[in-house]
Order: C-alpha cells, then structure tokens, then sequence
C-alpha cells in the first residue's frame, strides 16, 4: 500500500478513472431539467391596456351671426347648465328689426280687422244704394218710354234714360264683386291675410337673428375650450367654446382583434386614471365597436363607470384591468411550459418514466403566469419548463422539480 501511496502515476489514473466513470453514469441518465405539475386551480384571464376618458357629446358652440362679442359667460373648467348664457354678440341692429317687424304685423293685423267689421258693412250698404238707384233708373226709362210713345217728350229723353240704367246696373255689379271681396273669404281678405302673414314670417325671421346674437347653452356640460374674447369680432361658423355635454362616463380603448373572442357585453374590469393610481373604481364593458380599425387591427371598446371618481376628467388617460373569462377549478400549467402557444398545434414536453414525451394540449384560459390545459394532460403530470436546452421526445432526463 505504502508502494502505491508513492506512485503518482497510478493515484492519477484512478482518480480519472473516478471521474470518468461517474460522467458516463451521469450522461446516461440524461441533463437535468427544470419540472413542474400539472394542477387543478383558480385561474383568470385579463385584458390590461391603456385608455382614455371618452366625451360621448362633444358641442362646438359657434357664431351663427357676425358681429362684436360683448360679454362671455364661461370659462375653462366651468360646469354650465342648459340656458346659461355663453357669448353675448351686439344686437342693435337686429332688436331694431325686430320692432320694424313688429309694427308692421300691427299693420296687417288692423287691415284684416277693419275688412272684418268695416269692409264688410260698408260693402253692403254700397250694393243696397247701387241696387236703389237702379231701380230708380229703371222705373224712369219705363216712365220715358211712355213719354215718348206719346211724344209728351223728346226721343233723345228715352236715350238718356237708357244711358243712366246701364251706369246704375253696372254700379250694382261693382257693388255686388265689393261685397264678394269683403267677405271672410273674398279677395280682399285674402290679400289681407297674406300680408299678415308675410309680416308675421319676417318678425319670425327677425326674432332669430336677435336670438342669434345671444348664445345660450342647450344642455348642461363642463367647458373644455374658450376661443373668444369680449371686444372680438367674429364671424359665423367659427368655434367659440367646446363644451363636454353631461353623460353618463365612459371608457375607451383600442383592444387588439385577437382578443374579439373573448370581450363580450357586460365583463366587469376595474379601472384607475393615471394621476390617481392608487384609486381604483369599478367598470364593465358596455358597447363594442361592429367593425376593426384595418390600418392599426384593433377594436374599439367602451367601458361604462356606474360611479365614477370626482376626479375623472374628459380625455384622461386611465389603465384598465378587464377580466375576460374565470374559473374556480381548472387543470393548469406555467405558462412558459405551454411550446407552441401562437399556433394551431401549441404542446408540452413531459417526463415520463425518466424520458422526454411531447403531448398536444389544447388550451384554455391564459392566466397570468399560468394557462389552462382543456385536453391533453392529467392532473399531477409532470411538465418540463423551459431552459434552453435542446430535448428530443425520448431522451433520457434528470428531472428538478421547481
């Protein structure tokens, strides 16, 4: 022993005939990897994305007439109400139309009234005196021709007497067509009536123009942008202020198609702006757009907020956490197990009587940091993780359980 102590020699060689030996041993039980099992528990999937505050009714309040703003009524920030005054505009000249049209209504409106209770009176009497006179001319020209069959006096007596009949028959009928005219319906009425209604439409007309220069709110909101100024001159068409009108708050965000299949009506997320991180209020999905947005692939999505925050605001950026599908009990495993998960065929490596085995799975719900395995695995198979190393289905391992 004391001989062999000495020789160097042959310590060396043992020593690597140690070692050697126990890589061989090693190597044919396979590398070691990295394994986990298949589980039975709770699981969700989420959707998180970056959103905003949506303005369902943004109003552009604009000029609809020309001229110097002397008052404005609002600023930014400002809560309005329906009827508050927003932009005064100077209306002299449209409040002195508007009593120009006024009198002149007054004007129509007494001459459909005098034909009413005076035309008509007056017609009347006119056609009774026309129709006395004619009687009168014809009882004459009976009374002249007698006179001239007995040549008491002159033919040319039977002429005038003729002459003053027609004048008196044609009186009548005038005063007959002046009775029709002044009747409720006659022609006189009518044309009447029509200027009363031709004052009435340019009174009409002037009043909106007087309205126009008084800007008003027509519903209640909050004032998101002020362009206008006392003492501008603007013209019409151009914005002066854009009011958020009052709706119920929404959310808005762009999902990506490849999720469509799993947002539906009603899902419940929790939300929380940006500047307020740390106050997170409850949402649900409300309203999902019918077409894809083709140039960015996405879907517009919007969130209704039952009780919205005091500080939410009109376009402030929120994060929204929406939860699209749960289960109390489901067979899962580390997502990173899942080869494959973007394509038709997605599949794990398992170990298996100390060698690699590919199973094809078919996935459920993806969780965060785990995936639900609908068919392919049994609960308490035991799953390699992935770490780099090329395994082929039959190869022997050395399994580590995380």
């Amino acid at each position: 022993m004391t001989k062999f102590l000495r020789r160097p020699t042959l310590w060396v060689a043992l020593s690597v005939a140690v070692v050697t030996g126990g890589v061989l041993f090693l190597r044919g039980r396979g590398p070691e990897v990295r394994t986990t099992l298949v589980v039975r528990q709770a699981i969700e999937q989420h959707i998180v994305a970056s959103g905003r505050v949506r303005v369902p009714t943004r109003v552009q309040i604009a000029a609809q007439t020309a001229g110097l703003v002397v008052a404005v009524g609002a600023v930014e920030g400002q809560r309005v109400k329906a009827g508050d005054l927003l932009v005064l505009i100077e209306g002299s000249a449209e409040r002195a139309a508007v009593a120009q049209a006024e009198a002149a209504v007054s004007q129509a409106k007494a001459r459909v009234e005098q034909l009413r209770r005076v035309g008509a009176i007056v017609a009347t009497e006119g056609l009774r005196q026309a129709a006395t006179n004619l009687e009168r001319a014809e009882t004459e020209l009976a009374r002249t021709t007698k006179l001239v069959a007995s040549n008491a006096v002159a033919a040319v007596e039977l002429e005038n007497a003729r002459r003053a009949v027609d004048i008196a028959r044609a009186q009548r009928n005038a005063a007959e067509a002046q009775q029709v005219a002044a009747a409720p319906m006659g022609a006189d009425s009518r044309v009447a009536l029509t200027a009363l209604l031709q004052a009435q439409a340019q009174l009409t007309g002037a009043q909106v123009r007087l309205d126009q220069t008084r800007i008003e709110a027509l519903h209640g909101g909050e004032v998101l942008a002020r362009s206008v100024e006392p003492g501008d001159v603007v013209q019409p068409s151009r914005t002066l202020l854009v009011v958020a009108a009052d709706a119920d708050a929404e959310l808005v965000f762009q999902a990506d198609e490849r999720n469509l299949a799993w947002i539906a009506l009603g899902q419940a997320a929790r939300a929380s702006a940006d500047a307020y991180p740390q106050q997170v209020f409850d949402a649900k999905v409300s309203h999902i757009a019918p077409s894809i947005d083709p140039q960015r692939g996405s879907v517009e999505v919007r969130l209704a907020v039952p009780a919205p925050p005091a500080h939410l605001k009109p376009d402030m950026t929120v994060s929204i956490d929406l939860t699209v599908a749960a289960k109390a009990s489901a067979l899962t495993v580390p997502s990173e197990a899942v080869r494959g998960a973007g394509t038709q065929s997605p599949y794990v490596l398992t170990v298996e009587a100390g060698r690699v085995a590919r199973r094809d799975v078919q996935l459920g719900i993806r969780g965060d940091g785990a995936t639900e395995i609908v068919a392919g695995l049994d609960q308490g198979a035991e799953v390699i993780l992935p770490d780099g190393k090329r395994l082929a289905p039959g190869a022997r391992v050395r399994p580590e359980r995380d």
